[in-house]
C-alpha cells in the first residue's frame, strides 16, 4: 500500500546536516505525493497536547457562548458555526465548526492600511490559556516552515532568501476545528487542494484525514507515526516549482464515532508577493502568476455562500476530473 514519506528534520535543525540529504528527501516527497510525515521537528509533544486540550475546551462551551465570537464579513477572524460556510456549488455543508486566526499585527500597523486582511485577532476569553498556547505553537510552526522553505529553495537551486523574504509579515493563518462524532455519511471537509504554500497539521489520533493517490485510484488513510506532523504543500509552492512539486487533493471523513479536533497552520506569503515559477516550468505546466493578496481576499470572500467566485484565472484549489 502507498504511504506517505517520512522526513526527519532533527539533524538539520540542530545544525548537524548541511541540508543536502534533507533537501533531496523533502523535494522527493513534494514531487511524489505532496504530503509527508515530519519527525524531529522540535515541537514538544506536551505543547501539541495542550493546544488540543484548549481547542477542545473552547468547542465544548455552549453554542451561545461560542457565537459571541462569530466571524463576520468585515473581520475574517472568529467562530465559524457548523454549516455557516456552505459550498458555492449548493452541495451539503461540511460537518465541522471552526475558529479562524490570522497572523497578528496591531490595528495601527501601517500594513493594515496597505492591505485589509491584516489586523489583530479576536481571542475568546475561555479557555484563558488558549491565546498563549496558540502563540507558542504558531511560532514553533514558523520555525518548521522556515526549515522546509530553506530545504525546498536548495532543492530548486534558488537562493533561500528568494522564498524566505516572501514570508515577512505573511498572510499565514490557522483554523481551529471540531468535527463532531457522527455515523452518517458525509464529509468533515470535502475533497480539496490547499491554496497556500505549506500546511502543518498535528494529526488527531482518531484519524479521518485521507489523501488522494497519485494514480487517482483511491485514497491513502493518513496514520501518522507517534509525534509526527503531517505536512503538505499547497498550490503556491506547486506554482513556484513550475509543476515539479504537486499539490494533492485531500479530505476529512470522521468515521471514528468520536469527536475529532485539529488546528492546521497554513503558511501564506506576504500580501504583495506575486507567485510565479522560480525554475523553468515543466512542459505540461501552464499557470498564470498569482497575486497573493488578491487571491487571498477572494478565498475569504467566497466562503459566504451568496458570494460567487469572480472571473479570474488563478486556478488555485481546482480539482481535476
Amino acid at each position: 500500500m502507498q504511504d506517505l514519506p517520512l522526513i526527519d528534520l532533527s539533524n538539520y535543525l540542530a545544525g548537524k546536516d548541511n541540508g543536502h540529504i534533507a533537501s533531496h528527501a523533502v523535494a522527493d516527497a513534494c514531487a511524489s505525493i505532496g504530503f509527508m510525515y515530519v519527525v524531529g521537528h522540535g515541537i514538544p509533544a506536551d505543547l501539541i497536547e495542550q493546544v488540543r486540550e484548549d481547542v477542545k475546551a473552547f468547542f465544548d462551551q455552549p453554542l451561545k457562548e461560542k457565537k459571541r465570537w462569530t466571524i463576520t464579513r468585515d473581520n475574517y477572524r472568529g467562530y465559524i458555526p457548523s454549516g455557516f460556510f456552505s459550498p458555492n456549488s449548493g452541495g451539503a455543508a461540511d460537518n465541522y465548526e471552526g475558529y479562524k486566526l490570522h497572523f497578528e499585527v496591531e490595528a495601527d500597523d501601517p500594513i493594515c492600511m496597505a492591505f485589509d486582511l491584516y489586523g489583530p485577532n479576536r481571542w475568546p476569553t475561555r479557555p484563558a490559556s488558549l491565546r498563549h498556547c496558540i502563540a507558542q505553537y504558531w511560532h514553533a510552526c514558523d520555525r518548521v516552515t522556515r526549515a522546509l522553505l530553506e530545504l525546498l529553495a536548495d532543492s530548486m537551486d534558488v537562493p533561500q532568501a528568494t522564498l524566505l523574504d516572501c514570508f515577512e509579515q505573511p498572510l499565514t493563518n490557522m483554523t481551529l476545528l471540531h468535527y463532531p462524532a457522527t455515523k452518517t455519511p458525509g464529509f468533515g471537509i470535502h475533497p480539496h487542494k490547499d491554496t497556500d504554500a505549506l500546511t502543518i497539521l498535528a494529526p488527531d489520533p482518531v484519524g479521518g484525514l485521507l489523501v488522494r493517490r497519485r494514480d487517482n485510484n483511491g485514497w491513502i488513510d493518513v496514520v501518522a507515526p507517534p509525534e509526527a506532523l503531517v505536512v503538505n504543500l499547497g498550490d503556491m509552492l506547486e506554482l513556484w516549482s513550475g509543476g515539479r512539486f504537486v499539490s494533492t487533493p485531500h479530505k476529512v471523513e470522521n468515521r471514528s464515532g468520536k469527536s475529532r479536533y485539529s488546528f492546521p497552520y497554513f503558511s501564506v506569503p506576504r500580501y504583495d508577493t506575486v507567485i510565479q515559477p522560480l525554475v523553468s516550468p515543466l512542459p505540461t505546466f501552464n499557470r498564470e502568476p498569482v497575486p497573493v493578496g488578491e487571491v487571498s481576499r477572494e478565498v475569504w470572500r467566497t466562503n459566504w455562500p451568496d458570494s460567487p467566485p469572480g472571473d479570474n484565472h488563478y486556478d488555485l484549489g481546482t480539482l481535476e476530473n
